[in-house]
């Protein structure tokens, strides 16, 4: 078990001025420019990284494209891509602590949360994707005697990955691992408010035996790397988890590129429906509270609409409201806190800008909307619940991704699919009942890419996780990721 002391051993520890990683080794950046990183637990100056520009990002291209083209990676055989991947999850567990501390200065994320959702399930994820890659089959079509019809399944060549700040590891490896697997070259963009933990995988891959030039990260802003990754021309596949609009540039950079395929996820605003048979409420208030207060609310697929039958309405609502009153929001390198920090100041004040405009639209403030902790000099906020909440405000239809909650009544399974629904996401949802016949159909009516019953949150790489609508495209996690990173050639033999 961890325990405190080895956690405040490592709180402190200086962090040396970050380089990009090209090439199989640090690389500066070629402007020499630097952004500070903020640290969200008491606004400190934690260290810099190297502010990279569209230069940066070809030169870690063309590292990328030489790399595969030379085929120590892209043609290895199965067994040895597999020995080098276990090989990153098993470095990944052995430096599983340093990792999480890292990641949550950078963050904000509470660390009993970070040890499990970034070291602990990016380890899963490359060990998954280990044992998967030499499981892939082609095929043999069904021809006529005379010929042979083989479908090739080959990895695409140069994969960009774009990725958040709110778990960088755990989406990272979502992204990486699978790419990997399918012998692909990988240049990946972290967001500049949390690159810390990236540039550290990057170092623990080439420690495990990655080949020079297969993994490169360039850090820096998303208007001049990203948007130089978007456009590049020798890029084969984006992968992109992030917001709507940036979504909709990085397809209009395809367009005006090479057309790369994108591949995206948009967030969600996640319908939560309690109805009024659910067996055991406290429970759900419960799971319902941390579906969306943990992590300060930053959760792609976060519960941020609480849907609640008329009949337990009133009752539900006051359990919420009490379990949200007393979650300890504090420190997040002390294992007692349930809800770190808002990972920069400029989300606090977006999270605290949709607190007023839902307050204006007519929202009933049950607890919560202000900032605390200020004279930490951190950026942290109440858990927040609105009730009387209705479908058109605000608050309902956009994501926040912050400790906010939107609580709204229906009538029957007709009302909560209308209301679940009414929506441009389509993420994640779930259904609480106990009523087998409703969970089914409510599973069919609702609009989204994960639908969870008698639970929010916990599904594992097993299974995909991709949307619907206005939430993106594709799917990370289980056999399905792979798909992103491979094409189809077919041989067609005359015999």
């Amino acid at each position: 078990m961890t325990d405190q002391s080895a956690i405040d051993a490592r709180r402190a520890l200086p962090v040396a001025e970050q380089t990009l990683f090209i090439g199989g080794k640090p690389a500066a950046a070629t402007g020499g420019r630097t952004l500070d990183v903020i640290s969200p637990i008491d606004g400190s100056r934690l260290t810099t990284i190297a502010d990279g520009s569209g230069d940066d990002i070809d030169r870690a291209v063309r590292s990328a494209r030489t790399a595969f083209e030379a085929g120590s990676w892209s043609r290895a055989a199965p067994a040895e891509r597999k020995k080098v991947l276990f090989r990153i999850a098993e470095l990944i567990e052995e430096n599983a602590l340093d990792l999480a501390v890292l990641g949550v200065r950078d963050n904000g994320t509470e660390i009993s949360m970070a040890l499990r959702a970034e070291p602990g399930s990016a380890a899963g994820t490359f060990r998954y994707y280990a044992e998967a890659l030499d499981k892939v089959y082609g095929e043999i079509a069904p021809t006529a005697d005379d010929v042979l019809g083989l479908i090739h399944r080959e990895p695409v060549g140069v994969v960009g990955a774009i990725i958040p700040w709110n778990f960088p590891l755990m989406i990272g490896a979502w992204k990486l691992a699978p790419a990997l697997a399918a012998g692909n070259s990988v240049v990946l963009k972290p967001a500049e408010v949390a690159s810390l933990t990236l540039l550290r995988l990057a170092e623990i891959c080439a420690e495990a035996g990655l080949p020079d030039g297969v993994l490169n990260v360039v850090t820096g802003t998303g208007a001049e790397a990203g948007e130089a990754l978007g456009l590049h021309m020798d890029v084969d596949v984006l992968a992109f988890t992030g917001s709507g609009a940036v979504g909709r540039r990085l397809l209009e950079y395809s367009a005006r590129s090479n057309l790369k395929r994108v591949y995206l996820e948009l967030g969600g605003k996640s319908p939560n429906i309690v109805f009024a048979d659910t067996a055991n409420l406290d429970q759900a208030a419960q799971v319902s509270a941390f579906g969306i207060f943990r992590n300060s609310g930053q959760v792609c697929v976060a519960g941020s609409r609480l849907l609640v039958q008329e009949a337990i309405h009133d009752e539900f609502v006051e359990k919420v409201t009490a379990i949200a009153e007393t979650m300890r929001v504090g420190d997040p390198l002390s294992l007692d806190t349930q809800a770190g920090a808002v990972a920069s100041q400029a989300q606090l004040d977006k999270d605290l800008a949709y607190v007023e405009t839902a307050a204006r639209d007519g929202g009933r403030l049950r607890t919560g909307g202000k900032r605390i902790l200020e004279e930490t000099g951190g950026f942290y906020m109440q858990p927040t619940v609105f009730d009387n909440v209705s479908p058109d405000m605000t608050i309902a239809r956009e994501e926040v991704f912050g400790p906010v909650l939107g609580v709204m009544r229906f009538s029957d399974e007709a009302d909560a699919a209308r209301i679940a629904n009414a929506t441009d996401f389509g993420l994640a949802a779930a259904i609480w009942t106990s009523d087998l016949s409703t969970a089914h159909r409510m599973v069919r009516s609702v609009r989204a890419g994960l639908v969870h019953v008698n639970t929010y949150g916990g599904a594992d790489g097993t299974v995909p996780l991709g949307g619907v609508k206005q939430s993106g495209n594709g799917h990370d996690k289980s056999l399905h990721a792979l798909d992103k990173y491979t094409d189809l050639k077919t041989a067609w033999i005359k015999l």
